[in-house]
């Protein structure tokens, strides 16, 4: 009985430290499918959020995105956990009044607290380089087909 519970305990312990030392994902899948299975219908063109924004850069320059195109800094995109793909959306720094349209075409940010991340050719037109977020006002310009690449 005793070399039941010894078996099970080493294989907890293998399960853990194997996901323990697993890498970390760019997106999570799970977000990318809820928000392309009929997340659509409770968006609409005008509708507003506001919450805090941040920008991402070179770490992720050259690799996928959640939709499957290859991320560009010096193009004006955004990540959003559930706007649909290729959605326009106008951006407004709230300290500072200045404004950017971009497109959805990442999932995130997984950071607690932020509903945006734009690249960094947004976020040099927001304003928002030095202090790295800022509170933004989100406005839906063009509802995106929600597809992958």
């Amino acid at each position: 009985m005793k070399r039941k519970y010894v078996q099970w305990y080493i294989f907890v312990i293998f399960l853990i430290a194997g996901v323990g030392c697993s890498s970390t994902v760019r997106f999570a899948q799970s977000d990318s499918l809820q928000a392309d299975s009929g997340a659509t219908a409770h968006f609409r063109v005008g509708q507003q959020f506001v919450g805090m924004c941040s920008y991402y850069a070179t770490q992720f320059h050259g690799k996928k995105t959640a939709n499957g195109e290859i991320y560009n800094m010096q193009a004006l995109t955004a990540a959003h956990r559930t706007l649909p793909f290729n959605t326009i959306i106008e951006v407004e720094n709230l300290s500072n009044g200045k404004k950017v349209r971009v497109r959805v075409n990442d999932r995130g940010p997984f950071k607690k607290g932020r509903i945006l991340d734009v690249s960094l050719k947004a976020a040099k037109e927001l304003g928002l380089l030095q202090s790295g977020t800022a509170r933004v006002k989100i406005t839906i310009i063009q509802l995106g087909n929600g597809k992958h690449k």
